[in-house]
């Protein structure tokens, strides 16, 4: 990604506000830009707007929402940023997790009154770290539903998202970027000049050099993530002079159906599930959270082990669509019995019945099980492995959402969001807190937009 001085002879087409990347970020900026009275442009690389957003479920952490109050659930921005911070060790910078939870009700309110989205609260379990129900979804628990919502939503108000548009050059004076020149699909370019740039071109996962190079712990696994996400915002801010801020942390997620490649929500292991590897036995704490369980999925024989859950359960899954999927392609196997469930997914039966023991009280490896949620027949079990979603690190940002310079101060006209920004886990993968990713798109797109 190239950076080159403004041209002499200017640019024929300008804006004040452009935006490079058309996933959740990049749309909600352009929504709060064009409400704040800003002409805006958002450009994107792909025939289609749909990015990280499209490959999740959709769910979105805020404290104090309407949506929660109708739901019964006493919650507050500053019990958030406990669990924010509790979470990552206290790694991430305060200001920018006070900024994302203290806005991140008034955003979710703000979609549902100004633009009719139908947001509520996931409320029939727990995501670890959280100390209370506080994930946001549109009814299907879909997260192309929410981009394909937030594109249509941008078209009803006059955005222009300009897509097959992939951003090749950046042009600048100084640290101040000036415009743009895009590449056709037909191979022409064109330039575009603007007042400042949000990039929400999210981070570097579907760069395995990138991969390799800041995150080799995960550079081995299955990457779940958008292939767009190459690491642009990292090449741009490093040749703008911006500072960056933990380029080693990543989400990964340890229960992705496989061969399938389908999303197994957490939901079956906080409901009492646990996981096994081929040989029938339980191999850490499950409750830690499903950031963390990738690296230890791939530790285990083959790279994969099982979710074992039960009926009760997968009824609780069944509310995501990605589960329906699994069940639909038959990566759900059921058995009535244990034994029988160690002969579908062929492992030893002694081994298993050993596993079921240990979900009384409090395990060998440390975690507690509640009785009330102990598992009962019949059976569930889905083959998985672990995979890295996104990255978590990025270029740092001022609570505003600007870039900051390596020499102090802050770069004068550049904004990042959600992947392209440092979000706030912490300089690894067990900092994750659920809904992380998503909040750090939303939220501080709806910041940057109207900064």
């Amino acid at each position: 990604m190239a950076i080159a001085p403004t041209p002499a002879a200017g640019f024929p087409a300008h804006v004040e506000t452009l935006i490079i990347g058309a996933g959740a970020g990049g749309i909600v900026a352009a929504l709060a830009a064009r409400e704040a009275g800003q002409e805006v442009l958002v450009l994107e690389r792909d025939p289609v707007p749909a990015g990280s957003t499209a490959l999740s479920a959709g769910l979105i952490p805020a404290a104090g929402t309407r949506a929660q109050a109708a739901a019964g659930i006493a919650d507050t921005p500053d019990a958030f940023a406990a669990d924010i911070m509790a979470k990552a060790h206290h790694q991430p910078d305060p200001q920018i997790v006070a900024a994302l939870t203290q806005a991140a009700a008034t955003t979710l309110d703000w979609l549902a009154d100004r633009y009719a989205l139908p947001f509520s609260v996931v409320d029939d379990f727990d995501y670890p770290g959280h100390s209370a129900r506080r994930m946001h979804g549109l009814p299907t628990r879909a997260g192309r539903d929410l981009i394909d919502r937030l594109r249509a939503t941008a078209e009803a108000e006059g955005i222009d998202v300009l897509c097959d548009a992939p951003v090749t050059t950046l042009f600048a004076d100084g640290q101040r970027v000036t415009g743009v020149e895009i590449t056709r699909p037909d191979g022409g370019t064109d330039r575009i000049g603007c007042a400042r740039v949000i990039l929400a071109c999210n981070g570097f996962g579907g760069n395995p050099e990138k991969v390799a190079a800041l995150t080799p712990a995960i550079s081995e696994a299955l990457y779940f993530g958008h292939d767009g996400n190459r690491g642009d915002a990292l090449d741009w801010g490093a040749a703008l002079g911006a500072a960056t801020r933990h380029l080693g942390a990543y989400q990964g997620h340890g229960n992705v159906a496989h061969p399938h490649g389908i999303l197994i929500t957490w939901a079956t292991m906080t409901e009492g599930g646990f996981q096994v590897n081929a040989s029938g036995d339980r191999f850490w704490d499950e409750s830690q959270g499903y950031s963390e369980a990738a690296a230890h999925v791939l530790a285990q024989p083959g790279g994969v082990a099982w979710a074992v859950f039960d009926a009760r359960i997968a009824g609780i899954a069944r509310q995501f669509e990605d589960f329906r999927s699994a069940e639909a392609q038959g990566a759900v196997r059921r058995a009535s019995t244990i034994s029988a469930l160690a002969d579908a997914i062929g492992v030893p039966h002694a081994a298993l019945a050993a596993s079921f023991a240990q979900t009384t009280g409090t395990c060998p490896f440390g975690r507690s099980f509640d009785p009330a949620k102990a598992l009962a027949a019949p059976f569930r079990a889905v083959r998985v492995t672990g995979a890295l979603f996104h990255t978590q690190g990025g270029l740092d940002i001022m609570p505003d959402a600007r870039v900051k310079s390596v020499n102090g101060g802050v770069l004068p006209n550049l904004f990042a969001v959600g992947g392209a920004a440092c979000g706030v886990s912490g300089a690894g993968d067990a900092g994750y807190l659920s809904g992380n990713g998503l909040l750090a798109a939303v939220v501080l797109g709806r910041i940057a937009g109207a900064a």
